[in-house]
């Protein structure tokens, strides 16, 4: 509202001349229009600052400044309050420079010359006239009813026959025809709307609105076509437009662009239906897609399977190269999955590196094994990203419809399930869901709930079992075996929850227990008077992989003080072998510090001499399935002779485990092999009673 007169008023002149300060003063204390207050800002900068603490009803600005010139004046000043009237000073020179900033918002002008206390006063009253002016016609467009409802949106208006009278800027510009162009043509010649899903013309909201008094919103899918045939969507309303007797007069149409808008609406929905890596359907449009599959199932009789996919060793390729080789990664087997279905089935990335597949339509859950074989021979290929050449495998998990679950959450939960059951059985395989399946699952659960407590609680202890010189019989290493003794299961087999804790996480932590406590052991063995023997602990490929795996191994041996000479890890083949380029770097910072190395359950894996090279082992042990079974000129005893004379070829020592007989031990000692382990020698026992036997075989 304009102020009362009784009202103070404050005005900020922003001019770095004093006698324009001076003049301004004098205006103030002269005019009647007030009571005034004047304040005064030499630069832009410190004018900004004043005007940004509110309470200024107008200012007079100059557009030469020492820190601003020009227009720029007037458009920052603008910027800092768009809400307050500005008038601009300038230069005689500048009157085009004036104007312009009267086009652009200004009030009025003073220039040079012309800038005395006659002149503030007229364009104070000015100011105060227009004010007042511009609240009346508030007042009568509120009276009028009628809305523009966005500043800057394309107004057109029309008489009460529908000829153009009116067009703003906006206007002009969206349908290209000028306001004088336009003038007194008929609206739909002037603004041409078609619908956009039919590409009939749209009915006049005009004449609709002056026809029933009252306004209306624009057909939807409303396409504006300009006049020189350029599109564009469309959306507002219309409105009719009333004299002071209530009379219609005539109509205004207010109207904007929504081609962006609609474009990011249709790109929104897209997005929030689909993975923006892979763009495959995420896990909402899985869901929709599935439930239709499951009607049309219930109307033609036939089967759906869901396929929950999810990729092993993904996190290590992630990991060591980094999250733009691993999203190529993605990409790739998305590509390659797409390719292994037919276009009725669905693909779906749910997040990570899990995958969903769709079948749609089958006659048989054989047909499904038949599409996951196809499924894990695409994914294992070689995947060329970049300079790499990656090598994952999968674990799938099916589950049918409807043998296997009545609706989309439960199909998905079986499958997953299943894909669980796979990674039991050594991953790169599919499982079928099986109802025993839900009972391993809820004890998988239970376990990992445990386990995240039981370290907490103190609940692991560590058995050790001896290694012994098969020429000499004395013990040279003993070996960490991890126990957890549960409150209410006893003790725990690590069969029973390592896998578990390599899921979930646990193992990191798990394991640096394990090696903090078994370093700690053998140095205090040593400190006892014991003599100095080797620690072999077992290393996941979890761990392997961690990123602070190799700082977490010199930490423990410096806070422990055991010499990493003393110190084996043991790594499986799979671990070493299934992705050599990223574990040679890690082995060989291990063994730079000192530490040893061995390779535990060897013959299992790939065995490959060309691959053993590579790595800076010490070790060689035999896996106990081979030792078990050894009889002479069977194929076990051949392995284990080859084992042993490809450890002696590569200068390693050779540990054949699982010796529980005198005919086992017999017949790898008249094969060479360096050490034994197994019951025959020591079952696993506490370190307490480890200690009472260990000075007689040393």
């Amino acid at each position: 509202m304009v102020p009362n007169v009784t009202e103070m008023r404050k005005l900020l002149l922003i001019d770095n001349d004093p006698v324009h300060a001076g003049i301004f003063r004098e205006a103030l204390r002269c005019a009647t229009d007030g009571p005034f207050v004047g304040e005064w800002a030499r630069t832009l900068a410190a004018g900004v600052e004043r005007v940004s603490k509110k309470c200024i009803w107008a200012v007079f600005v100059n557009l030469t400044l020492p820190d601003s010139r020009g227009l720029e004046t007037f458009f920052k000043l603008s910027l800092a309050a768009p809400e307050v009237p500005a008038l601009v000073l300038g230069r005689a020179q500048d009157e085009q420079l004036a104007l312009e900033a009267l086009r652009q918002g200004a009030k009025d002008y003073l220039l040079e010359g012309r800038i005395d206390s006659y002149s503030f006063i007229r364009a104070i009253r000015n100011m105060v006239e227009r004010k007042t002016a511009e609240e009346t016609l508030f007042t009568e467009k509120e009276r009028a009813q009628v809305t523009l409802n966005s500043i800057g949106d394309a107004v057109l208006s029309t008489d009460i026959a529908g000829k153009v009278d009116y067009l703003n800027a906006v206007a002009e510009k969206m349908t290209g025809w000028s306001r004088n162009e336009a003038y007194g043509r008929p609206l739909a010649e002037v603004f041409k709307i078609i619908d956009g899903d039919t590409r009939k013309p749209s009915p006049n909201p005009l004449q609709l609105a002056i026809q029933e008094n009252k306004t209306v919103g624009l057909s939807a899918n409303c396409v504006l076509i300009r006049r020189d045939g350029y599109e564009s969507a469309i959306e507002d309303s219309a409105a009719p437009i009333h004299d002071r007797a209530g009379f219609v007069t005539g109509g205004v149409i207010v109207f904007h662009d929504v081609s962006l808008s609609r474009t990011m609406t249709e790109q929104m929905s897209y997005l929030a239906r689909h993975d923006p890596l892979t763009n495959l359907p995420n896990r909402v449009l899985l869901e929709d897609r599935l439930k239709q599959a499951i009607t049309a199932s219930n109307r033609h009789g036939t089967q759906i399977a869901l396929l929950f996919i999810d990729l092993d060793g993904f996190k290590h390729i992630n990991d060591s190269l980094g999250h733009a080789t691993g999203d190529k990664l993605l990409q790739s087997v998305a590509e390659r999955l797409l390719v292994c279905v037919r276009s009725s089935d669905t693909v779906s990335r749910q997040g990570g590196d899990e995958f969903v597949v769709l079948l749609s339509e089958i006659t048989q859950a054989v047909d499904a094994g038949i599409s996951a074989t196809k499924i894990l021979k695409a994914i294992v290929a070689p995947h060329e990203i970049d300079t790499y050449s990656l090598c994952v495998t999968a674990s799938i998990g099916l589950a049918t419809y409807p043998a296997d679950g009545k609706d989309a959450e439960s199909l998905i939960k079986n499958a997953d399930m299943a894909m669980y059951q796979a990674k039991q059985e050594g991953r790169n395989n599919y499982q079928f869901f099986e109802k025993g399946m839900n009972v391993r699952a809820v004890e998988r659960q239970s376990v990992e709930e445990n386990l995240r407590c039981a370290l907490d609680r103190n609940e692991f202890l560590l058995h050790y079992q001896t290694k012994v010189d098969l020429r000499t019989g004395k013990v040279t290493g003993v070996e960490a075996l991890l126990r957890w003794q549960h409150p209410d299961r006893g003790l725990v087999d690590p069969s029973q929850f390592i896998s578990v804790a390599e899921d979930c996480g646990l193992i990191i932590p798990i394991g640096k227990w394990v090696l903090r406590e078994s370093c700690r052991q053998a140095q205090a063995w040593q400190d006892a008077g014991f003599p100095a023997i080797g620690m072999a602990v077992n290393v996941s490929s979890v761990e392997l992989r961690n990123e602070g795996f190799l700082e977490s191994v010199r930490t423990i041996l410096e806070d422990t003080r055991l010499e990493p000479r003393y110190l084996q890890l043991e790594l499986t083949e799979s671990v070493l072998m299934r992705h050599p380029m990223y574990t040679v770097p890690v082995l060989r910072n291990l063994k730079d510090m000192g530490v040893r190395l061995a390779i535990d359950d060897f013959g299992t894996g790939y065995s490959s001499l060309s691959y053993l090279r590579q790595f800076p082992i010490d070790t060689l042990k035999v896996d106990q399935s081979f030792v078990r079974e050894i009889k002479a000129h069977t194929d076990n005893a051949i392995i284990i002779s080859a084992v042993i004379g490809m450890g002696r070829s590569l200068n390693h020592c050779v540990v054949a485990e699982g010796v529980e007989t005198v005919e086992q031990l017999s017949f790898l000692q008249a094969q060479g092999c360096d050490e034994g382990q197994g019951y025959y020698f020591s079952r696993p026992v506490a370190a307490v009673q480890f200690a009472k036997g260990i000075c007689e075989k040393t």
